[in-house]
């Protein structure tokens, strides 16, 4: 063959190629959910590509099949592209048998920089930018390829799965979408600004509901109000304007006899209607859900949906009373920011960096604010107060401090010992 139908010859390979090169890449990089919403709405070839996305070993083989068998063939026409001319040119300048080495050097460096570049490169960059809509385009093509060479993709296609199986080797991809995946997905659309950090919270706060347990966002025991059965119109209008909540437990002389709840809704409608308040009215009782400390916030839920109601009180393996939990606190929890003002906020960033935070504070909140990697012992506390209390191995007081992962911790406030306010800065190591 003479130049021009050699390089004729080496383009057409070099556009098959490139279409072997955009159906392998397209249909690794396409995303399922992508193409199936494509497919719900109608779009016949993105179904085709699912389908081929659940059994991709014959499209795989029929693709490795196309491009080795251009691979041989380029390097056999390539040879004799530029070699020739090349060879003539350097004769002047080079002994014989040296310029026709160094003529087939350079016609193959060519002809593989031509594949390299338009073959290789350019289609894989263009399938990564647009997996989705160029696998819709080329799964047609390589449908009918497939057909075409279907013996020898089969056979193939049998050796490479004998193989498989010998070494215990898995022959699918796994599409399940695990919660990493998502949070992944949502970190890097934080980063790309499609969310607002805040929003991310959220989503990460979501997935955090099965390992948070309920004692992170309960109200604590020494912060519940509470009312006595016996108590007089007067006192029970007195603590509720001392103390406005939405729900108060109702007990019998004690927070660990609680007999249930009264909502304030019910109490404001009597002092409406100019009715004294009498909590030893049973109707105005409501049925109290009792959990164990131990329930995540997640298993909460679920017994709010099942017992239809949104107060719940928390108990220790002793059956001591350590807090009560609303619907309105899990449901805080999860929005964060979105929700919380910010004079309310548990943890607070101050101007020179450092942070101010409550003794009650989730450390699951503290380690995600201070960006740290681990925690000694985190099974065995779930708040600010607990970690210190770990490390300290005792009630903190006032001055103490504890250094980890590149911060300090200081108890700024003791009250009756409560832990108030930890005074978190950085430290010069950083690490634990």
């Amino acid at each position: 063959m003479n130049f021009t139908q050699n390089l004729l010859l080496i383009a057409l390979l070099i556009v098959a190629s490139a279409f072997f090169s955009v159906a392998e890449i397209s249909l690794a990089a396409s995303r399922r959910l992508r193409l199936r919403q494509l497919a719900d709405d109608g779009d016949a070839r993105a179904l085709r590509v699912l389908r081929v996305q659940e059994q991709p070993g014959f499209y795989f083989t029929a693709v490795q099949i196309g491009l080795n068998a251009i691979a041989i063939l380029g390097g056999i026409v390539g040879e004799g592209l530029l070699s020739p001319y090349l060879a003539v040119a350097l004769r002047p300048w080079l002994p014989e048998s040296t310029a026709s080495s160094v003529a087939f050097a350079g016609s193959v460096a060519v002809v593989t920089s031509l594949f390299v570049v338009f073959a290789d490169l350019v289609p894989k960059r263009l399938s990564m930018a647009e997996p989705e809509r160029v696998a819709m385009a080329v799964v047609g093509p390589m449908d009918r390829f497939l057909l075409v060479f279907k013996p020898i993709v089969w056979l193939y296609t049998r050796c490479a799965d004998l193989i498989m199986s010998l070494f215990g080797l898995p022959s699918q991809r796994d599409d399940r979408i695990t919660p990493d995946d998502i949070l992944a997905l949502a970190e890097a659309g934080t980063q790309a600004g499609v969310l607002d950090r805040p929003e991310q919270q959220v989503i990460e706060n979501v997935f955090e509901l099965d390992t948070r347990t309920v004692s992170s966002a309960m109200t604590p025991r020494d912060r519940v109000a509470w009312l006595r059965r016996d108590a007089s119109d007067g006192e029970i209008r007195a603590l509720i304007a001392a103390q406005p909540f939405s729900t108060y437990p109702v007990c019998d002389g004690e927070l660990d006899r609680v007999l249930g709840y009264v909502d304030a809704k019910d109490l404001f409608q009597r002092v409406l209607n100019q009715r004294p308040i009498d909590l030893k009215d049973d109707q105005l009782l409501h049925k109290l859900v009792v959990v164990p400390d131990s329930l995540s916030l997640s298993e909460v839920l679920h017994q709010f949906r099942q017992q239809h109601e949104d107060f719940a009180l928390i108990v220790n393996e002793y059956s001591t009373v350590v807090g009560v939990v609303t619907l309105n606190d899990v449901m805080s929890t999860v929005m964060g920011e979105l929700v919380t003002p910010q004079d309310e906020e548990l943890i607070v960033r101050r101007g020179d960096g450092s942070w101010l935070a409550d003794g009650h504070t989730p450390m699951a909140d503290v380690q995600r604010a201070l960006v740290l990697d681990e925690l000694p012992s985190p099974d065995q506390y779930d708040t600010l107060a607990g970690f210190l209390m770990v490390m300290l191995r005792r009630v903190p007081r006032r001055t103490d401090s504890v250094v980890w992962g590149g911060h300090r911790f200081e108890v700024m406030d003791v009250d009756n010992y409560r832990i108030d306010q930890v005074l978190i800065t950085r430290t010069d190591d950083a690490g634990a």
